[in-house]
């Protein structure tokens, strides 16, 4: 790719100014006591032979339930056809286990991505959700909450500890290591339940068009046209989109085409397998046109560059 006649844009670190103004009163009693927990940053490469928990399998709480329609009790009335992606609007498996990280930068700024439970107490997303790709600073505080609709929530947990693939010393648009797991301090995975992740090859994902669907916390989702239906704004309720694809690899990445937006970092591009949902790559970037600032493609790390780093195979 001839990255001169591209910019590149993280899909995440977009600003706000307010952690969330009207969440559930337990979510906000809960923030009361909490004390701030800084996180602990950690080296993929320090960690050494990191068995990852859970060995990479979904889980379902037999008491949550399941639905494969992510709009599921659309009681709001919502109709189809106002965008390409629906919103994400069920409390069931596999969509609780998708959630809003809400962090603060070293300068104190406030900002958002997309997160995924794969365990208990484990959170997927991307390095430059919680390491500032310009500066190399890493946040100061990180929150994850699951299942955020409408700005609404039942509960939040403070990052405790981030092993992340890489601090951007290199300075390099194209990083193939640009994802991250957060422990976090409450085990919501058995709450929620956590997704799978699937190390597939490229020419196996590739061949498989259409396959995949995507969710995340999108700044340009939900716009206008749903205000009437979703009053809180862009980024409080995360977007679905079917029929992804993936096109190819690059320098160590996929290029995918679903649609991603600032505050989309993080999100699993998703593939169900054998009946189970199944992280396949973690979305991380768009790119546009210099000249048009047309959307061109949009890339993510492979899985199994993850799980290579943490010494699976």
């Amino acid at each position: 790719m001839n990255t001169k006649s591209f910019v590149f844009l993280f899909t995440g670190l977009i600003g706000v100014t307010t952690i969330n103004s009207s969440a559930s009163v337990q979510a906000q009693a809960q923030m009361k006591q909490q004390q701030s927990i800084t996180p602990k940053f950690i080296s993929s490469e320090q960690t050494g032979q990191l068995k990852l928990l859970g060995d990479g399998k979904p889980f379902i709480p037999p008491s949550l339930g399941r639905n494969a329609k992510p709009n599921e009790g659309n009681s709001r009335g919502i109709p189809t056809g106002i965008d390409n992606r629906i919103p994400m609007l069920s409390r069931k498996y596999p969509w609780s286990t998708i959630g809003r990280i809400q962090g603060t930068t070293a300068d104190a700024r406030g900002y958002y991505c997309t997160g995924t439970l794969i365990y208990d107490n484990l959170v997927l997303t991307n390095a430059h959700c919680v390491i500032d790709p310009e500066t190399g600073k890493r946040s100061t505080k990180i929150q994850f909450m699951p299942n955020v609709i409408d700005k609404n929530y039942e509960d939040i947990a403070d990052v405790e500890t981030v092993i992340y693939g890489t601090d951007f010393k290199q300075r390099s648009h194209i990083n193939p290591n640009d994802w991250a797991i957060m422990k976090i301090n409450q085990p919501l995975g058995r709450k929620y339940g956590y997704l799978g992740l699937k190390s597939i090859p490229t020419a196996t994902l590739v061949s498989n068009p259409k396959a995949f669907f995507f969710v995340g916390y999108s700044s340009d989702f939900p716009d206008d046209k749903y205000q009437k239906y979703l009053s809180a704004g862009p980024g409080w309720t995360a977007s679905y989109e079917a029929g992804c694809s993936i096109v190819k690899e690059e320098a160590g990445l996929l290029f995918h085409n679903c649609a991603t937006a600032r505050g989309s970092s993080g999100g699993g591009i998703i593939g169900v397998i054998n009946g189970d949902p199944y992280i396949v790559a973690l979305n991380n970037a768009e790119w546009k046109n210099l000249r048009t600032g047309q959307d061109i493609i949009n890339s993510a790390v492979k899985v199994s560059t993850i799980t290579q780093a943490l010494g699976g195979k």
